[in-house]
């Protein structure tokens, strides 16, 4: 759906998200995590994302620089978010195609104010790179 496309196009687009990509090799990541009452209800709606104030996602985008054209590439992703006090929630991570774009979302839930650090798993052509970044959840009102 081109909606979710624009959608993530602006999220990719916004100053607090500038530039949030990482380089391993061949492969450019760009990832995101934002609040999931940014969605619309019909976007949550059509691709089943819970909305709620103590929601958020994750969405990870690969690309193989490699290749011509530099393509979205499909990779197997896991990972974890951990709080201050070491309480950790696991990500699962599903894919979502549209045309040549491949986005791989994972929600979670938060509290107000609550810092995570992301580890995330990128396994793609026999390689295992590891993507980390923190970010601080607020409560939407």
């Amino acid at each position: 759906m081109k909606a979710l496309f624009s959608l993530l196009l602006l999220v990719f687009s916004l100053p607090s998200t500038a530039e949030q990509l990482k380089r391993f090799g061949d492969l450019e990541v760009h990832y995101s995590s934002f609040a999931s009452t940014f969605l619309t209800p019909d976007i949550a709606s059509h691709y089943k994302i819970q909305r709620s104030r103590y929601g958020a996602l994750v969405n990870i985008s690969v690309f193989d620089t490699s290749k011509e054209g530099k393509p979205a590439v499909s990779a197997q992703l896991t990972g974890t978010a951990r709080n201050i006090l070491g309480q950790q929630k696991t990500l699962t991570f599903r894919e979502i195609k549209e045309g040549k774009a491949i986005y791989s979302i994972a929600q979670f839930k938060h509290t107000n104010d609550e810092t995570l650090d992301f580890k995330i798993n990128i396994f793609y052509n026999g390689k295992k790179e590891t993507l980390t970044f923190k970010q601080t959840f607020f409560v939407d009102k």
